[in-house]
């Protein structure tokens, strides 16, 4: 059990940082989803946005709307009220994963570290289910935990320019999947063909934090026939497209 308290710190004349914890901790991470949910329903007026983390929530506000003591004072009633929140009940997500070959690059670093073989980190990779304690970085980007001591392994040396959409990676006890292409330098053991980012579908990103990922090996054979699928999330809609297009050609007229 990871050490619970609570603490409202100022970041700024219009964010708040609401701190449950200091580590990745399934009971504390509970605690920051309720708050989220009961914040989101009790409408305060003056809250502009917020974002949960995995033991933290940033809120900010409009100082022109509500005094820093005033909100001060309503998150520590919303606090106590958040302790019986129910939230909901969590979607079990299976992601399938093309484990090894040009699609997990780095899974012999993590067979090595821990002096097993590849199959038996696909094997223990593959075995449970992982909470997804939050979404960032880039759109849809699960960061997951839950990994034990038996494939925590640290970032690699030097980071890549580009990981590819889809990847599923390590980076110390944590595990989940570039949702697009991005810089990065988690240890890559596989790749998904499920896209996790559609900027045109409803919700946008098919996950969200609270609900479970359990992973599924698929052969490189199956992941070829669906790459398209995956590959899909990094080409702009074409809303986009259009809307390029007409600003382009505004700008050459």
């Amino acid at each position: 059990m990871g050490v619970l308290y609570l603490q409202i710190l100022i970041a700024g004349d219009s964010t708040l940082v609401v701190k449950f914890g200091n580590e990745i901790n399934e009971e504390i991470n509970q605690r920051v989803r309720a708050f989220r949910s009961t914040v989101e329903k009790s409408k305060i007026e003056g809250i502009l946005e917020y974002i949960p983390t995995y033991c933290t929530v940033y809120v900010f506000y409009d100082p022109l709307k509500i005094k820093t003591k005033d909100i001060i004072k309503k998150l520590n009633q919303i606090e106590e009220d958040a302790s019986h929140t129910e939230l909901p009940k969590p979607n079990i997500v299976e992601v399938p994963v093309a484990y090894g070959g040009e699609n997990g690059p780095d899974i012999s670093n993590v067979a090595e570290a821990h002096g097993i073989t590849p199959e038996d980190v696909i094997r223990l990779h593959s075995s449970k289910e992982y909470l997804v304690y939050m979404l960032g970085f880039t759109p849809g980007f699960t960061f997951c935990g839950g990994l034990g001591d038996d494939l925590a392994t640290p970032r690699i040396k030097n980071p890549r320019t580009k990981v590819p959409a889809g990847s599923v990676g390590i980076a110390g006890k944590q595990t989940g999947l570039y949702a697009i292409s991005s810089p990065g330098g988690w240890q890559l053991i596989g790749r998904t063909t499920k896209r996790f980012y559609n900027p045109e579908a409803t919700p946008p990103v098919p996950i969200k934090a609270g609900d479970y990922i359990r992973f599924v090996p698929i052969s490189a054979e199956e992941f070829e026939a669906h790459r398209s699928d995956v590959e899909a999330a990094d080409n702009p809609p074409a809303s986009w497209r259009s809307e390029e297009r007409r600003v382009g050609k505004e700008c050459r007229s």
